[in-house]
């Protein structure tokens, strides 16, 4: 009987063999995840569930009865040590397991700060896993201060977490700006101003020479030698992909799991898709993380098991929550050589990413309209001028009728 393994049970795995199951899929399914619990939302975590407004079921996809109503088996808390592409099997312990095809959902795991500065002190954490969060929810209590090493998505959610329940913040940035790697200048001053309106302190240009403390954190020195008080420090540093098991099996990598553009890897019947797969992209490849992308792609490629024959086109879009500001990403702003602002109306603003006559993309603050219309302006590729956009008499929807 067909029998497809998935390694990986975050978003990307739940959907992929979800999907099998809603396309009639009739052989033998096993999802495998490292972690104890069921396939999780994520994003969640740094923010809902880290200010406790979310209890940890709710963070479930989906509910415990619907694997065994689906007849998928769940390994979970069961770390694979090995997959044999030749003889088509996978090394859980002791015990080895036979698959017609697989799927590596491997995710992708957090930077860690190096113990060479300090980064293996007692108070010192990462943002990407359920243990991680509940490691370090007792952190934040009002009053005490909190050091976040990097200025990114992950390190402004938790620090608009932290003011929001009474902590003082600082976030260092190395790089000129916060979000410099994927964002423009305005959407970055956008979130500075934010974050100083809520108290936090952020330091650009600013690097980490060592966290101090014996056993535990007790504070930051910076490389011009100031020191800072720090009741414990949280690292938003970046992730890199899980490539680990399919290095070890000699699959190719390139920025992550290497895939052909039906997320077939160089292994015959083996299939990547999420935070952990690269696949082609306009004339080069790419890797995306994101929640859209982990469903999109895994979907995909499990209507390709299937026989669907179908590439992935990828439809990027992304988003954060901060304070009362909901940020809407459509579209990869790579490549951009002009900003169009449009606003601020109330509290909603855009900016449209543009290379020449080209959009690219759009950072949407609490401006559904912007983000929607972006989205389906990229996507079916409709052409608009950096002058149309930027009049402030534009009739947004109308756009997509033209």
């Amino acid at each position: 009987m067909a029998h497809v393994i998935v390694i990986g049970a975050g978003q990307a795995g739940a959907a992929c063999v979800a999907k099998l199951r809603a396309l009639s899929f009739s052989g033998d399914i096993t999802l495998i995840g490292d972690e104890p619990q069921p396939p999780y939302q994520r994003p969640p975590l740094s923010k809902a569930y880290l200010m406790g407004e979310m209890e940890e079921e709710r963070l479930w996809l989906r509910s415990a009865a619907f694997y065994a109503e689906q007849k998928i088996t769940l390994r979970l808390g069961t770390p694979v040590s090995a997959i044999d592409t030749a003889a088509q099997t996978v090394t859980l312990g002791d015990e080895t397991i036979a698959y017609t095809d697989l799927v590596l959902t491997t995710g992708s795991t957090p930077r860690r700060l190096p113990a060479a500065v300090g980064g293996d002190l007692a108070g010192v954490y990462a943002v990407r896993t359920l243990a991680d969060v509940d490691a370090m929810r007792a952190e934040f209590q009002p009053g005490r201060h909190l050091v976040i090493v990097g200025g990114g998505y992950i390190g402004l959610e938790a620090a608009a977490v932290a003011a929001k329940l009474g902590l003082g913040v600082t976030v260092l940035e190395m790089a000129p700006r916060i979000l410099q790697r994927v964002a423009s200048p305005e959407t970055s001053a956008y979130f500075r101003a934010l974050h100083a309106a809520h108290g936090v302190e952020i330091l650009e240009s600013t690097g980490l020479e060592r966290i101090l403390g014996d056993t535990r954190v007790t504070g930051v020195r910076l490389p011009d030698g100031r020191e800072l008080p720090a009741d414990f420090v949280i690292a938003g540093v970046g992730i890199l992909p899980g490539t680990a098991l399919a290095e070890a099996a000699g699959i190719t990598l390139d920025n992550g799991i290497a895939t052909d553009a039906y997320g077939q890897t160089s292994a015959p019947h083996v299939w990547s898709a999420g935070d952990c797969a690269s696949f082609p992209w306009q004339a080069g490849r790419i890797r995306l993380e994101s929640v859209g992308n982990a469903i999109d792609q895994a979907e995909a490629v499990a209507a390709n098991i299937m026989g669907a024959n179908a590439p992935y086109t990828a439809q990027p879009w992304f988003w954060s929550d901060q304070y009362d500001c909901k940020l809407q990403i459509a579209g990869l702003n790579t490549g951009y050589d002009r900003i169009v602002t449009r606003g601020p109306e109330g509290d909603a603003v855009s900016f449209w990413y543009f290379r020449g006559d080209q959009l690219l993309a759009v950072d949407a603050m609490n401006d559904s309209r912007a983000y929607m219309v972006g989205k389906r302006l990229i996507e079916q590729g409709k052409a608009v001028t950096p002058e149309v956009i930027a009049d402030p008499e534009t009739n947004l929807k109308a756009l997509l009728k033209a």
